[in-house]
Parts: C-alpha cells; structure tokens; sequence
C-alpha cells in the first residue's frame, strides 16, 4: 500500500476503529443509553426517525449556507479593505479581533428582539461567526505581498490597484480556500446554537426535543449529521482548491 493510498483510507480505517471500540465499552461497561448510547442504538434511532432528521437537516443546511454565503462577500470586501490599506489594517483589525471574541451565541437573545424567532437570527449567526475568518486570511494575503515584489511591478507601470486585484488577489487564493474550510464548520456550529433557542425547526431544535424526551441516541444522530454536513463541505472546499490553486501545492505533492 502506497502512500497516498494510505493517507486517502486513514480516516476510515481510524473512523471504525473509534466506531468499534466505543460500542465496545458500552456493552462491556453497560452504558446506560440514556447516559451515552452505542453506535448501534443512535443508528438505530437514526433509521428511525431519518424522515424527521432529515427535514431538520436540510433546514439546518440551507440556513447556513444562507448566512455562510453573506459571511463570505462581508469577509471578502473587508479582508481586501483592510489589506490594500496600512491604515484601514491599523484602525480596523483590533476592533475586528474585540468583536470576534465577543460569544456569538450572547446575540441570539438580541436578534430574536429584532427579528423574532426563526431563520433571521440563525442566519445571522452564522453569519457572525464565519465571517472573521475568511476577513483575516483575505486581509493576511494582501497585507504580506512581498515590497520587492510591488516595488518591480510599480517600476513596470502598474498602478496599485493593478498590483492588488493581478497579483495580490490571486496571491491570496490559497488564504481564502483555507479560510472557507474553518468558516464552514462554524457556520454549522452559529446555526445549531441559535437553532438551540430561537427557532422551532432545524438540528439544534431537534437536539433540544430529543434531549427533553431523554432520547439520547437520536439528539447524537442529529450531531453526526450535523458533522457529516460539515465535513462535506470541506471536502468540496478542498478539492476546488485542489483544482484551482495547484501552483500553491507544488512544493509539498511530492512528499
């Protein structure tokens, strides 16, 4: 077996050894499945109730990518904001960095005062909490462009606009993708939490019903959907990158 044969099949073979050796200590240990069900019983009540998961699911899905694909313009035109500008960067970036340290899920409270229950506050924290992310590695590829490099290219003529949007933007690629598989999951994670006190559908609610009717093993289905949700979404992330910024990995596919 090959290298990358192995690297490809490793998150398997490790994700069924987890499987296998949890399930066997709840039947060694005789785990209440009230406590913490085995894989067995959360599959089963996933095959259960799959209709219900999957209407929240999808709920929970089309929520956040909503407020994921604002997170993504926000960031964007921040991020190219603040790196094209020492001083945008100087005024800006502390107050960004105060701002996100803040807990999203202390807004939700206040976006349902604003916007009541529903898809409002679970879209905007998403929103909230994705955004920074791909904000910072945008500004990160702008702000890091090499002087030597500007200084030649502003000596060929091109204006700073021409060396942002040809150079530093294109530059910025492999910052960007690598942000959008840490905002991804966040994303997920805003939408659950407010799901979880403002809203009567989705994921989050359906952990909180499962939890209140003490059924254990369906409110863990809802977070391995929620989880393989996640991970879909940063495999396709990845393999766009792959197919987009391949000058950026040249170095490291021969390894």
């Amino acid at each position: 077996m090959n290298k990358k044969t192995l690297e490809r099949w490793s998150p398997w073979v490790l994700l069924v050894i987890t499987l296998v050796v949890w399930e066997g200590l709840c039947r060694a240990f005789n785990v209440s499945e009230f406590v913490f069900p085995s894989p067995s019983r959360i599959w089963q009540q996933f095959m259960e109730f799959k209709e219900v998961i999957a209407g929240h699911a999808w709920r929970t899905f089309w929520v956040t990518m909503a407020g994921f694909g604002i997170a993504i313009v926000v960031g964007v035109l921040l991020g190219f904001v603040i790196g094209s500008s020492r001083i945008a960067y100087a005024a800006v970036y502390p107050l960004m960095t105060a701002f996100n340290a803040l807990p999203k899920a202390a807004f939700v409270p206040i976006l349902v005062v604003w916007f009541g229950i529903g898809i409002g506050p679970a879209i905007l924290t998403a929103f909230l909490i994705s955004f920074f992310p791909i904000m910072v590695n945008i500004a990160t590829g702008l702000a890091t462009l090499e002087p030597e490099l500007e200084d030649v290219l502003r000596v060929l003529g091109a204006k700073r606009w021409d060396v942002l949007v040809k150079v530093g933007l294109p530059r910025s690629m492999p910052y960007f993708y690598g942000s959008l598989k840490v905002a991804i999951t966040l994303a997920f994670v805003g939408t659950t939490v407010s799901e979880m006190t403002a809203a009567n559908e989705g994921i989050g609610y359906l952990l909180i019903s499962a939890g209140s009717a003490m059924q254990m093993g369906l409110a863990f289905a809802g977070l391995l959907v929620v989880g393989a949700m996640a991970m879909v979404m940063y495999e396709l992330f990845s393999y766009i990158e792959k197919h987009t910024t391949a000058w950026a990995h040249r170095g490291s596919q021969g390894e």
